[in-house]
């Protein structure tokens, strides 16, 4: 079974969202550099930084722009090229193909049937 990883919130103003977050529920904010992406902490992590409480989630913050306009949850699959083709085949909608994200995975934004967007997450191997 497949769980859902990872959260993003996008944002029009990124700096004013970031102090929201931060200020009213004490989540981590931190900046990746030369990505214009946010990782948003909301739990403990571990040396791995991975969660370390059972069922917890981090995820992150963007500019909202493209077909990223409200919150999207991230789906772990092992494979992202075969998700997409299984979402295909059940009547989802591929809005952006899979990509790599730096040396720690790979992604992919769908539509299911019902026109919600969501996103795929498969992680590089050993990385």
């Amino acid at each position: 079974m497949d769980k859902v990883v990872h959260f993003e919130i996008p944002a029009d103003d990124v700096e004013r969202a970031q102090k929201f977050y931060k200020t009213v529920f004490g989540w981590g904010i931190m900046n990746v550099a030369g990505m214009n992406y946010t990782l948003v902490t909301t739990t403990e992590t571990g040396e791995d930084r991975m969660p370390k409480q059972s069922g917890a989630i981090n995820g992150g913050m963007m500019k909202r722009s493209g077909p990223i306009k409200s919150p999207v949850i991230t789906i772990g699959v092992a494979d992202v090229s075969e998700a997409v083709k299984k979402i295909k085949s059940n009547g989802g909608k591929i809005i952006m193909d899979k990509f790599k994200v730096g040396d720690i995975g790979f992604s992919a934004y769908v539509e299911d049937t019902e026109g919600n967007l969501i996103g795929i997450w498969e992680d590089i191997k050993g990385g």
